[in-house]
């Protein structure tokens, strides 16, 4: 790939987020809690359009991106306490409650792992494998403690009309397991795929003509 040239499945996620957008936000459970569960898809987007020539991200952490996308998007068309799927998985493991939203959080944690590590070895360069997969597994609880005080505030300043957004659902622990679904997600994600990820860390620094920064 030449340094001016697009990421191909950056170009992917444009295409399928931009379907998803317009087939989410058609017709969706609450207009207000649309916006604020795909905002971060337009976020994310835009910072990775922004970056794309200067930081191109390794294919593993777009497609990763790209689902986790597509997530938001089916959790705000529904409201997360409403999505199908999670009705589906309350009848078949007999859960109370419809737990979609646990999905998106575990989500929180999985992705965030992996776009932490790349920036730690990437771009801050550290090459201690022990302290980038501590750090960021602190970063995705930062992440998913910093969600839980957005979602807060939302309730705060929207009253009644932040109730879709929380989809606590009368869970009274819904914070917690919320937070321990992201730890697990990043715990995962770093076991199953840190040596995946180093494999397209390293071809990315070696088709760039750079040197790899080697973990120990």
């Amino acid at each position: 790939m030449s340094p001016a040239s697009t990421p191909r499945l950056l170009i992917t996620i444009l295409v399928v987020w931009s379907v998803g957008l317009c087939l989410s936000g058609c017709s969706p459970f609450d207009r207000t809690t649309w916006w604020l569960e795909v905002f971060p898809c337009f976020v994310g987007f835009a910072v990775m359009w922004w970056t794309r020539h200067r930081f191109p991200l390794t294919n593993l952490l777009y497609a990763l991106i790209l689902v986790h996308g597509v997530v938001l998007m089916l959790g705000g068309a529904y409201s997360y306490a409403r999505v199908p799927l999670g009705f589906w998985m309350q009848d078949w493991f007999g859960f109370g409650r419809n737990n979609y939203d646990k999905i998106g959080h575990f989500f929180q944690g999985f992705v965030p792992a992996i776009i932490a590590r790349e920036l730690l070895i990437s771009y801050w360069h550290i090459a201690s494998r022990r302290l980038v997969a501590f750090l960021a597994l602190a970063i995705c609880l930062a992440f998913s403690a910093l969600y839980e005080l957005i979602e807060w505030w939302a309730a705060l300043a929207l009253g009644q009309g932040a109730d879709e957004f929380l989809g606590t659902q009368g869970d009274v622990w819904d914070t917690q397991s919320d937070m321990f679904l992201a730890m697990l997600g990043a715990m995962i994600a770093l076991g199953l795929l840190s040596r995946w990820h180093d494999r397209q860390l390293a071809a990315r620094a070696n088709a760039a003509g750079a040197r790899p920064t080697v973990l120990g």
